[in-house]
């Protein structure tokens, strides 16, 4: 585990790594609000479907994530086992090595899986597990990869998290198998930061198919093992929603030559812009032609589609509390939809998106930088929105102070990618504004002189 971290250091093509910043800032000791190192590693990891996925560590590490978000699986579901070592008091004395040995072993036998995932925690790198010494022998031993994940969570932030897991498929799963040449094509992507949450890079992958173009990898939405071992043999990589991946873009394009965009499918016009950057990078006339003729159909058809849900929504005021690419993606596809947001979190973006949002915003949105109810409740009042757009755990918040609300962070089961998204964005925007339980919620109760409650009025 000292290796591994000591070989970390900051990435050149963050905007982080500027002169007067010296990397991402350094982790602080307790301080994982928003999610840890292990927890981003499981983020990225998680969605390889048909892997086994084994955390290294006591029973409470295991349900730190699990089943808590909206990634979807077309195929298997191994990734979705609650897979632990399980260690205990005396374990942590003596060692537990030989307990990860044996769970390895049972995870082979039981479920025969086409690789092992093995997540050290604060506990087994703290009492200095050999994770790299078990995973190689119990490759060497099954003939399955068995590939350690260096992600305890007091190395950092989520973010931090998901360049470990990056890091990990770097050095162990990309090019270490070959695909059969025949099936490549000049027109073959990698999907890298795209986890599939509510199905939504099944849209993505349906508007690329209608244009010819083919993800060969999908790093990790819906992932399989085998085909991310063939990722080194694309011919573009397009980094979606997760620039703490854009360390295995770099690393891909510095050894095998594939270049990488980043890319935004959120709103019509960043998913145009996404689709115009593949065609541009594949250096390819006639896919230019097509993904032209297919944004201005689909474009065509949205503007027909969403006339109904404008007329509601056309000067609503929105509060956008999320973080990374979706602080400023999301904006697009809201003023797309005549809603102006006044406030925006920006406690988990990097410095480039919240250069986008002000590009978005203007000045007069409020830049929420600290999190918490009460903070953005204030923002609320004083820039009188009328919705509240953020993640599931500021849902209860916003509804016990009858402040209409849309989640759109992992946990939702609702796809708002892509041009379907998009539709399916502005209906439930239009649902959560016009719901009958808020004029009912401004009538007196029936005990105080108020009439029976009733939804017809």
């Amino acid at each position: 585990m000292a290796s591994a971290m000591k070989k970390w250091s900051p990435e050149p093509d963050c905007d982080h790594s500027t002169p007067d910043k010296k990397g991402c800032p350094k982790p602080k000791p307790g301080d994982s609000a928003g999610g840890c190192a292990f927890d981003g590693a499981q983020i990225t990891l998680l969605p390889i479907a048909d892997a086994a996925h084994l955390v290294h560590g006591p029973a409470g590490c295991v349900g730190n994530s699990w089943e808590g978000r909206g990634s979807l699986s077309s195929g298997p579901s191994l990734s979705r086992y609650g897979l632990n070592t399980d260690l205990t008091e005396q374990d942590i004395i003596m060692g537990g090595e030989s307990k990860l040995r044996a769970a390895i072993a049972r995870v082979m036998e039981r479920l025969n899986p086409p690789a092992v995932f093995v997540y050290s925690t604060c506990v087994t790198a703290l009492t200095g597990e050999d994770l790299d010494s078990v995973c190689a022998e119990a490759s060497r031993y099954w003939g399955i990869p068995v590939i350690p994940v260096h992600s305890p969570g007091f190395a950092g932030s989520k973010n931090r998290g998901n360049r470990l897991a990056g890091d990990a498929l770097f050095t162990h799963v990309i090019g270490t198998a070959e695909p059969d040449p025949s099936t490549l094509t000049s027109r073959d992507i990698n999907l890298i930061g795209e986890y599939n949450i509510a199905g939504e890079q099944w849209d993505i992958e349906e508007l690329l198919l209608r244009v010819g173009i083919r993800v060969l990898s999908r790093i990790t939405g819906d992932g399989r093992f085998e085909t991310i071992r063939h990722a080194h043999r694309a011919k573009l990589n397009l980094v979606v929603c997760s620039r703490a991946l854009i360390t295995l873009g770099r690393k891909m394009k510095e050894r095998y030559g594939i270049p990488y965009v980043e890319g935004s499918f959120y709103g019509a016009r960043e998913t145009g812009f996404s689709l115009r950057q593949i065609a541009y990078y594949l250096q390819d006339r006639e896919l230019e032609d097509r993904v032209q003729q297919l944004i201005r159909k689909e474009e065509e058809q949205l503007h027909r589609e969403l006339a109904p849900y404008k007329k509601v929504l056309r000067g609503k005021r929105a509060v956008l509390y999320t973080g990374g690419v979706k602080s400023w993606s999301v904006i697009s596809a809201l003023q797309e939809l005549g809603i102006k947001v006044v406030g925006v979190g920006t406690n988990k973006s990097t410095d480039e998106d919240i250069s986008r949002i002000k590009e978005r915003v203007g000045m007069e949105a409020e830049l929420i930088s600290e999190g918490g109810a009460a903070k953005i409740l204030k923002v609320v009042r004083d820039r009188k929105a009328d919705i509240i757009i953020a993640g599931g755990r500021n849902m209860y918040t916003s509804l016990k102070e009858q402040i209409p609300f849309l989640d759109i962070n992992q946990e939702r089961h609702t796809a708002y990618a892509g041009y379907e998204g998009m539709k399916r964005l502005a209906r439930d925007l239009a649902a959560a504004l016009e719901s009958p339980v808020w004029r009912l919620v401004q009538k007196p109760a029936p005990w105080q002189g108020g009439e029976a409650y009733g939804m017809e009025g």
